[in-house]
């Protein structure tokens, strides 16, 4: 079974963090809420506060396949200064294992040189921060380890691109259709 992480801050976009959330689980698929607060208590850039699953120190990410990163303010900001996160991250990208992040939460990738000669999305105004990359007005990108995605507009084609990863087009447009989701 895959198994993912998404990594939460305070500040982050509630809509992105928890359909991703929410559509993995649907989908059987491992998905672990860790915080980077120092507990596992985090509230949302719009004060909805939730208890993560596991804290950034506690939480073990030796077999997990893709980290995700939502967006928000300032959650992305948040994530963009936690440096054992931004460690893993680059142990993820040498390894050639999975990344995703939406909104603004890219440009933390960006910010690191991974999407250097990648194709890749954020919010509109944050593409400056996506050092390297060509940029699109897209959904959702995938490119080599990465898959990035514009904004809580985006959220489903986000996570369902997520999950075509893991089990394929066939099981994420089943989803769709079960979630009455037209793209």
């Amino acid at each position: 079974m895959a198994k993912t992480a998404i990594f939460l801050a305070n500040g982050f976009e509630e809509i992105e963090g928890l359909t991703v959330v929410d559509i993995l689980r649907r989908a059987q698929i491992d998905i672990t809420m860790v915080s980077i607060t120092g507990t596992k208590a985090v509230e949302g850039s719009h004060g909805i506060k939730l208890e993560a699953d596991a804290t950034i120190e506690s939480f073990d990410l030796g077999d997990v396949d893709m980290i995700i990163l939502p967006g928000g303010m300032p959650g992305t900001k948040n994530l963009d200064a936690c440096e054992p996160l931004k460690a893993k991250i680059k142990e993820f990208n040498d390894a050639g294992k999975m990344l995703a992040a939406i909104c603004a939460a890219p440009t933390v990738y960006g910010k690191m040189g991974l999407l250097n000669g990648k194709r890749a999305c954020c919010y509109p105004g944050c593409e400056g921060d996506l050092l390297g990359a060509t940029t699109t007005t897209d959904a959702v990108i995938k490119d080599g380890n990465f898959i990035t995605s514009r904004g809580m507009g985006t959220a489903i084609p986000f996570a369902l691109a997520i999950l075509e990863h893991f089990k394929g087009k066939e099981a994420a447009d089943q989803m769709a259709k079960g979630i009455v989701f037209n793209s």
